[in-house]
């Protein structure tokens, strides 16, 4: 048993330092000066410490909009998927005879986690709706994740129903159960699902490639892909801006925008952890 957990928090430990080393390098990368990184000189530690790359990446107007964009998208997405996941959850975590058409419902929810029509018909129902390079197109079509909603159900029903029939036989519906009872009790899965929700969110790249016309409106992860992997510098604005880039290394331009796109999330996990761990166990046996 002793060889055992020796192995595993060896092995857990060198995992954590693979996860960790390459943030490191690119936090590193960011400041330092352009001729250490372009010789290779950076590794884990700043060589002849900097700050013209954050100043720099800051300074564009093109940057500070895309993480507007994101913002708008956490505020109006991260709390729809919440009420709709919560309102989702409960009456799917009810027996059949509190709500007979449960099953039904059930087997189309997973259905549509199974199954989807694709990209075509999706861009398709978005260009109709009108909902093509707005916020509402990334935040609308991924409104009700499902799998967010199997685990909140699974929460939901490791509530004692004690509680539930002593809300119901002092005059309380559904609405107060669910907002008074239910919520409060809940916070860990509702930690959990919402940093989930953040996460997803936050990373998001592809829908607002899809959805957005005007490189204005990307979101910050679409925004870094461009620059990053297309090297499209026509998304920074005028032939000034790009000349001025030809000031600063690219590289290490890079890097310094990666972490400042990691480090909101880098901020906030630490705070939900607790509630992550306590989360994580969802639908587990309880006593």
């Amino acid at each position: 048993m002793r060889v055992f957990s020796i192995c595993n928090y060896s092995f857990l430990i060198v995992l954590s330092l693979l996860c960790i080393f390459p943030l490191i390098h690119v936090l590193a990368m960011s400041l330092s000066s352009s001729i250490e990184v372009e010789a290779g000189l950076v590794g884990l530690w700043p060589v002849n410490f900097t700050t013209d790359a954050y100043a720099f990446v800051l300074s564009k107007p093109e940057f500070l909009k895309s993480i507007g964009v994101t913002l708008q998208r956490l505020i109006f997405g991260v709390a729809l998927n919440l009420l709709l996941t919560i309102l989702l959850a409960y009456p799917l975590s009810k027996e059949v005879k509190a709500f007979p058409m449960r099953t039904f419902f059930a087997w189309f929810v997973v259905f549509t986690m199974l199954f989807n029509g694709g990209l075509i018909p999706n861009y398709m129902i978005v260009k109709e709706t009108n909902l093509l390079n707005s916020i509402w197109a990334l935040v609308i079509p991924g409104a009700v994740p499902v799998f967010h909603v199997v685990l909140l159900l699974n929460f939901f029903r490791g509530i004692p129903k004690e509680l539930e029939e002593a809300s119901h036989m002092d005059g309380a519906g559904h609405w107060v159960t669910l907002f008074q009872i239910y919520l409060p009790l809940s916070l860990p899965a509702l930690a959990t699902i919402g940093l989930f929700a953040t996460v997803g969110h936050w990373n998001a790249w592809f829908d607002g490639m899809i959805y957005m016309n005007t490189p204005a409106n990307y979101p910050l992860q679409t925004y870094l892909r461009t620059i990053i992997i297309e090297q499209d510098l026509t998304v920074l604005g005028s032939d000034d801006a790009i000349r001025q880039l030809e000031n600063v290394n690219p590289r290490t331009t890079r890097a310094a925008q990666i972490f400042l796109g990691a480090l909101p999330i880098l901020l906030v996990y630490p705070f939900l952890q607790r509630y992550f761990m306590k989360g994580i166990v969802l639908g587990s046996v309880k006593e």
